[in-house]
C-alpha cells in the first residue's frame, strides 16, 4: 500500500511539472518559414549577384529584430509558395504585392518595399511593329491583347498590380502565355527570343538580369510602362492567416519601421538603368511619409 501511494505521488508531481511547471526558458520557439522566390533584384538565388538583391539585404535585418522566432528560409516557385501561404503553418513571404483575392488567405504588413512598377518587355527589332500600342512612352496593353493578333507571356499566379491583373483577366487564353516554372521568366524570354511571343510581362530590372542569364543582349529589348498604371508599386509582407501569422505581422510592422531604409533603398536602385534611378531616389523620400504620421 505505502509502495503503491509513493508511485502516485511521483506520478503527480512528475504530470505537474510537464503541465505547468517548465521554465519559460524552456517552452519552444515558433518557427517562422522565409519563403522567397528568385525575383532579381529584390532576391537573387544564383549567378555573380546571388544573395546581394534588395530584399536579400532587408531580411536578415528583419530576422534580427524578430529574435522570439526560430527563423527558416525556403526558395520556392510562385506556385508553391502560395500553397503553403494556405497551410495552417507559420508562413510569410517578404514581396507581395497586396490583391483582395491573396486578403481571403493572408494577412498583410503595412508597406514594406517600393519599386518601379510591372511593364511590358518587347524585342526592339518589333518597334514599328508595335507602334500601334506606344503612345508617350506607354504602352496600351488592353488594346494589345484586344487586336488578337499576338501572345504576351506571364508567370503563373503573380500578381502585376491591379491594372494588369484586371487586363489579364479579360484575356482569352490563346493570346496569354502562363508558366509556373522555376525559372518562369527566363524561359517566356527565350520563347520571346523564338518569335512564339511578342511581349513579356515583368519588372524591367528584374527582366534585364534574367535577359542576361539566358544570353540575351539587355539591349535587344525595350520595355515601356503599362498604360494607367502607377509608375511605382507599394509591396507588403504577407503571412498565412491564421492566429500565429497575425500575430508575426503585429510585431513584423514594428520591426520594419524600425530598419534603416535608405540603405535598402540604395541596394535596388543600383541595379535601376541611370534614368529610372534617378527617378527611383528623387521619389524615394515620399515613399514612408505615412510612417511619419501619428
Amino acid at each position: 500500500m505505502r509502495h503503491r501511494c509513493k508511485q502516485w505521488l511521483l506520478q503527480l508531481c512528475l504530470t505537474t511539472t510537464m503541465a505547468g511547471g517548465w521554465p519559460a526558458s524552456a517552452h519552444a520557439q515558433d518557427t517562422l518559414i522565409w519563403l522567397l522566390r528568385d525575383l532579381p533584384p529584390l532576391t537573387i538565388f544564383d549567378g555573380p549577384g546571388k544573395g546581394k538583391g534588395a530584399l536579400d539585404q532587408l531580411l536578415p535585418m528583419l530576422i534580427e529584430r524578430l529574435p522570439e522566432y526560430r527563423h527558416e528560409v525556403l526558395h520556392v516557385n510562385r506556385a508553391r509558395g502560395t500553397q503553403m501561404l494556405r497551410d495552417n503553418r507559420l508562413t510569410c513571404d517578404p514581396s507581395l504585392l497586396w490583391t483582395a483575392e491573396r486578403a481571403t488567405y493572408m494577412v498583410f504588413s503595412r508597406q514594406a518595399f517600393v519599386v518601379a512598377s510591372n511593364g511590358v518587355a518587347i524585342r526592339s527589332s518589333q518597334k514599328e511593329q508595335m507602334a500601334p500600342f506606344i503612345s508617350q512612352g506607354q504602352f496600351d496593353l488592353q488594346a494589345f491583347l484586344a487586336s488578337h493578333t499576338a501572345r504576351i507571356g506571364a508567370v503563373a499566379e503573380r500578381s502585376y498590380g491591379p491594372v494588369i491583373d484586371q487586363t489579364l483577366k479579360q484575356t482569352d487564353a490563346h493570346h496569354l502565355a502562363l508558366h509556373y516554372g522555376n525559372d518562369a521568366l527566363g524561359s517566356l524570354l527565350q520563347m520571346q527570343r523564338l518569335g512564339r511571343l511578342e511581349a513579356v510581362l515583368g519588372y524591367w530590372p528584374e527582366i534585364r538580369y534574367h535577359a542576361q542569364q539566358q544570353g540575351i543582349v539587355p539591349d535587344d529589348l525595350s520595355f515601356y510602362p503599362t498604360k494607367d498604371s502607377p509608375p511605382y508599386q507599394h509591396t507588403h509582407i504577407g503571412c498565412s492567416n491564421t492566429d500565429l501569422g497575425r500575430q508575426a505581422i503585429r510585431r513584423i510592422n514594428q520591426a520594419v519601421q524600425d530598419i534603416p531604409q535608405a540603405s535598402i533603398q540604395q541596394a535596388y536602385a543600383a541595379w535601376l538603368d541611370p534614368l529610372m534611378r534617378q527617378d527611383y531616389l528623387r521619389d524615394n523620400p515620399v515613399f514612408f511619409q505615412d510612417w511619419l504620421e501619428p
